[in-house]
């Protein structure tokens, strides 16, 4: 089908900015458009799902891996597709916000693999998610250039390998609300999809690649079907052979890990295989069942990859991918050298035993937050791989995981240190400050935090609370402290935004699902014009409510020097070498 013959235009309501125009086009918002007007009822309809699969385990049910699907996981023959141009050798993979500066150094930093990541790197201020397009789309023509503060030039081509692109949108919980179809705001997922499909699939392709995804938070094999929907129905539009498209999909919730073939299986002519999401998966456990006291976690520094509970998703990730033919991708290390001798060698050293036991367990490639950690994850891999690409031959038939095993957090349980309980509100609340002013990634005691470790932060405070192993007083306390070392530290921060934020996704006695759709609709949608603003409506809803609590339903779109160290480092660290995640 010729794009032009789409009819379904978006409207734009946001002011235009410097080069705009060339992503928001006509026929690329038709693009989009048609994506809403085909896929948007169904992904309503799954984020109702959601909510009903939060309050069946919040009412009892079991967890355990889906009976319908038996059959699937039965069937020893099907495969996925091969690896695609580009991610056959996947050892080393870089996370990182789509902004010009972070756009050079993951794709020259030796890293095979870039994730552009709209996602949990992003704040998505309207210029944040067009500058990240544009960003993608000159990447693609090798026109990005920058310099650095010491006049160092950076330009892209003048390096003749680059690390291959894979974009993650943003997930299906979230809206953008600066483009209208059909009277609503656009899915997120499919503003981010759309636009860098609709520009860069075709360039992707002449360059020797294809259009290269990462899928967030998917809870279940319908999740993976909807996309799978999505790629048929845009690479039919833009003249595209099917199967073009390859996706990796995260394992970051506990009810994707029972269905990881399942979601392969919904992906297979378009799958590149799953990740290990460290924080997010941890998130998903306590909104999942932090109603259980036999769920209570300590600080989260204490919940390692080597706990029981983890062991057995990644075990099992690894088993499920080389069953299939997929690649099996590992966790995030997020440390940032710059810190001291002593500080920065220890810190390799834990990246360096990280990654060393994600190889000898199967993996065929690691996350890392910076540059400096490339070699380390590579060296890891290439004593494990030496020159093969991968090892899906290591099929891991040793692995039986069950859905008891998964949710085996006894031997790892317990209350919090008052550390761990300063820790995570300073967490949340300098997360919280940074991302409201347009900051999605940022350095904080030496690692690179975005909104997974935010949301971990935030939710442990009200499991915390919830089983009164915890004092609201308290909390409160330190609150109070760690606002007033923010505002000394930083006087741009808006602190009052910041302490209602954290008051309203921390201490409330309903959990909300994730922090970040009301907090955009409050704060980070500007509409030009008199046109109706959606976030002032929204930004009084209830968002959707995690287990055991009595919440009614509701829409998941709704809508200096300072003695404090630790900010002080933080903000050192943004000015000279950028955030990335």
């Amino acid at each position: 089908m010729s794009t032009s013959a789409l009819t379904h235009r978006v409207h734009v309501l946001a002011p235009p900015g410097h080069r705009h125009d060339e992503i928001l086009t006509p026929s690329a918002l038709d693009f989009v458009g048609h994506l809403a007007a085909a896929f948007g009822g169904r992904r309503k309809e799954l984020l109702k799902e959601r909510r009903r699969q939060a309050l069946r385990f919040a009412s009892g049910s079991p967890f355990d891996f889906p009976v319908a699907t038996s059959p699937v996981r039965a069937d020893p023959t099907w495969r996925v597709a091969p690896p695609a141009p580009g991610l056959t050798d996947r050892r080393v993979e870089i996370t990182g916000p789509p902004d010009r500066r972070t756009a050079v150094e993951a794709l020259t930093s030796g890293a095979r693999v870039w994730m552009a990541d709209f996602e949990d790197a992003t704040s998505p201020t309207w210029k944040n998610i067009v500058d990240g397009q544009l960003t993608l789309l000159d990447a693609c023509e090798r026109r990005i250039d920058f310099t650095a503060p010491d006049g160092t030039q950076h330009r892209l081509g003048d390096h003749d390998r680059l690390a291959t692109i894979m974009v993650r949108p943003r997930g299906w919980h979230l809206v953008e609300e600066h483009l209208e179809f059909d009277g609503e705001p656009v899915p997120a997922s499919l503003v981010d999809f759309g636009l860098y499909f609709f520009h860069c699939a075709r360039r992707q392709l002449e360059a020797g690649h294809g259009p290269y995804f990462y899928l967030p938070k998917l809870e279940n094999r319908y999740e993976a079907r909807l996309w799978n929907d999505i790629f048929v129905v845009a690479q039919d539009l833009l003249g595209i052979p099917r199967g073009t498209v390859r996706a990796t999909a995260l394992i970051e919730t506990v009810t994707a890990a029972v269905e990881m073939e399942e979601i392969l299986h919904e992906l297979r002519e378009h799958s590149s295989g799953l990740n290990a999401g460290r924080w997010d998966y941890l998130f998903s456990l306590i909104k999942t069942f932090g109603h259980r006291t036999d769920f209570l976690l300590p600080d989260r520094v204490q919940v390692t990859m080597t706990a029981p509970f983890m062991r057995a998703f990644t075990d099992l990730l690894v088993r499920t991918c080389h069953r299939r033919g997929a690649h099996a991708i590992g966790a995030m290390s997020a440390q940032v050298p710059g810190r001291g001798r002593a500080a920065d060698e220890a810190a390799l050293a834990t990246v360096r035993l990280d990654k060393e036991r994600e190889a000898e367990d199967g993996f065929d490639g690691s996350w890392v937050a910076h540059p400096a950690l490339v070699t380390v994850c590579q060296d890891a891999f290439d004593g494990v791989l030496g020159d093969r690409p991968h090892q899906l031959d290591r099929t891991r038939d040793d692995v039986e995981v069950t859905a008891a095993d998964l949710l085996s957090t006894r031997r790892v349980g317990g209350p919090p240190t008052p550390d761990g309980v300063r820790t995570n509100i300073a967490v949340a609340v300098r997360y919280f400050a940074a991302w409201l002013r347009g900051q999605g990634a940022v350095v904080l005691d030496g690692l690179v935090e975005d909104a997974a470790t935010a949301e971990i932060a935030r939710v442990q405070i009200w499991q915390w609370l919830r089983h009164r192993v915890l004092d609201r007083e308290t909390v409160l306390r330190l609150l109070d402290d760690e606002i007033d070392a923010l505002g000394a530290a930083y006087p741009w921060a808006d602190l009052d935004a910041v302490r209602a934020l954290f008051e309203r996704t921390t201490l409330s006695v309903e959990l909300p699902q994730f922090f970040t759709p009301e907090a955009y609709a409050r704060h980070l949608v500007r509409h030009a014009g008199a046109r109706p603003v959606y976030a002032e409506s929204r930004a009084t809803q209830t968002e959707p409510r995690a287990a055991g609590t009595q919440a009614r339903a509701s829409d998941p779109e709704a809508g200096r020097r300072h003695p404090d160290q630790r900010l002080q480092d933080a903000g050192a660290q943004l000015q000279d070498t950028g955030a990335r995640s």
